[in-house]
């Protein structure tokens, strides 16, 4: 079983950016964690980060894994480009967050890519990278 793991915008900067929002821990951290945990579950994990909407329309596209969890940061609340790329696929989709996006700026609280995925965590910080792999397997496994 293969899950492709997408950060989107910004991402990059975990660690040093808005800490009070999104905590100290690093991208490379919060990948390690991934890695860890599908080593743990029997999972192969690929895992990207880029900044451009596009690129992201291309992961989704032409990805060969059999789910993908998926950031898309700021692109969350306004990407048509990216839901229309999740509708277009058959894989699995699950959206997280780090920060609850509904106790965030009215602007957060709307996602557009959400209703085109099969689930959505926010809210539990690194957590919510380890709880989306685990929900795409078990979506993956048939579970639910």
């Amino acid at each position: 079983m293969k899950i492709l793991i997408i950060h989107g915008p910004n991402l990059n900067m975990l660690g040093s950016r808005e800490v009070n929002v999104y905590g100290s821990t690093s991208l490379v951290e919060i990948n390690e964690a991934i890695t860890q945990e599908g080593v743990a579950e029997g999972i192969e994990t690929e895992i990207t980060q880029t900044n451009s909407e596009g690129e992201i329309v291309d992961q989704i596209q032409r990805t060969t894994a059999d789910a993908i969890v998926i950031n898309p940061g700021a692109y969350t609340h306004y990407s048509i480009a990216i839901r229309d790329a999740i509708a277009s696929v058959p894989t699995p989709v699950v959206e997280v967050h780090l920060s609850n996006i509904y106790a965030r700026e009215d602007f957060r609280q709307h996602s557009v890519t959400a209703p085109v995925c099969k689930g959505q965590i926010s809210g539990f910080g690194t957590q919510s990278y380890i709880l989306g792999l685990r929900a795409a397997k078990g979506l993956l496994e048939k579970k639910y």
